[in-house]
């Protein structure tokens, strides 16, 4: 599916991709399948609760090279079709401070950084799902303007284990997945075959589409409206295989949604009925050039959100090594 740079960027698809179209009661059987409510006892880590030392030191033997690939993708402060909520940066302090020395110079950032643009990790606070988060609790009972009392980003930590790159422009011998193209339990698969990569209890699974590979060459689109990513006919296999974490170059969900009333469906699945977090818009172009030299698609994947108290997620900057 190589695409020409000099094609305009892609309007929004006028159906759900090419999935199939899911009905809200469809939906509600899927989200029952996965459910994990009431499995652990630390329920505002959810599927984190899986990674143990055993699964850090397996990641730790992934090791080879000792390459270490960054994920997070630049502070952006330019508004664009994918960033309608620029962050923000200026400097606060320009050393122009009397002796004694030395002089120093600061700086100030802020980011709304649930969006399209900034790399951030989803808490389980983050989404509720007909008035319910993770584990059933009522989210106007444990999230106000204070934040959140259940499911913050605070109680996840850090996070080290092992991360299997499902690379599907690799594997299908394209540039990219074209906005709206769905990700099928088929094209995981396939990805585990091409790829020689198994996906196991406790692991990280990231999906590289290829946007930002494409935003590069094409230019910018707006994600909302049109995006590659999860079928929730996926879900039900990576909730067989016990994943601790699911995130991607995108949001996760593809777009436009194949089920009916539900804008994200997938954060839906994934974070209030299976507890496992996302991470969303990583610039995955690096890391696919790594796996590719390196003939393998399976790391150590270490993620350290921010201490937000109440925080329903943060700003991250993952990074694999390899």
């Amino acid at each position: 599916m190589n695409s020409n740079p000099a094609d305009a960027p892609t309007p929004p698809p006028a159906g759900p991709g090419d999935g199939a179209a899911v009905s809200r009661q469809e939906f509600d059987a899927l989200f029952e399948a996965v459910r994990t409510w009431g499995r652990w006892t630390a329920a505002d880590r959810g599927a984190w609760n899986r990674v143990t030392a055993g699964h850090v030191q397996r990641a730790a033997a992934l090791i080879r090279s000792g390459t270490v690939v960054p994920m997070g993708r630049p502070w952006d402060t330019r508004p664009g079709p994918d960033n309608g909520k620029p962050a923000l940066h200026y400097m606060s302090d320009l050393g122009d401070v009397e002796a004694p020395e030395p002089s120093a110079y600061m700086d100030f950032l802020a980011v709304d950084f649930h969006g399209k643009s900034v790399s951030h990790l989803d808490a389980l606070s983050h989404i509720a799902y007909r008035g319910q988060l993770y584990d059933g609790r009522t989210a106007r009972e444990v999230v106000d303007a204070r934040g959140a009392r259940f499911g913050a980003v605070s109680a996840l930590g850090p996070l080290v284990t092992k991360g299997v790159l499902l690379d599907l422009p690799a594997v299908l011998g394209a540039d990219w997945l074209e906005p709206g193209r769905a990700v099928h339990v088929q094209d995981i698969l396939s990805a585990e075959r091409a790829l020689d990569v198994t996906i196991g209890d406790g692991d990280a699974v990231l999906l590289r589409s290829g946007r930002f590979r494409r935003r590069r060459e094409i230019g910018p689109w707006n994600p909302a409206a049109a995006s590659a990513g999860w079928h929730v006919d996926a879900l039900p296999l990576l909730a067989e295989r016990a994943i601790a974490l699911l995130g991607g170059d995108g949001d996760s969900d593809v777009r436009p949604s194949p089920v009916e009333g539900l804008h994200s469906p997938v954060h839906a699945l994934a974070i209030t009925a299976m507890g496992v977090p996302l991470l969303d818009n990583l610039d995955l172009e690096p890391l696919s050039a790594a796996c590719a030299e390196a003939g393998r698609y399976e790391f150590m994947l270490v993620v350290t959100p921010l201490n937000v108290p109440g925080g329903t997620g943060s700003p991250v900057n993952p990074v694999a090594v390899l």
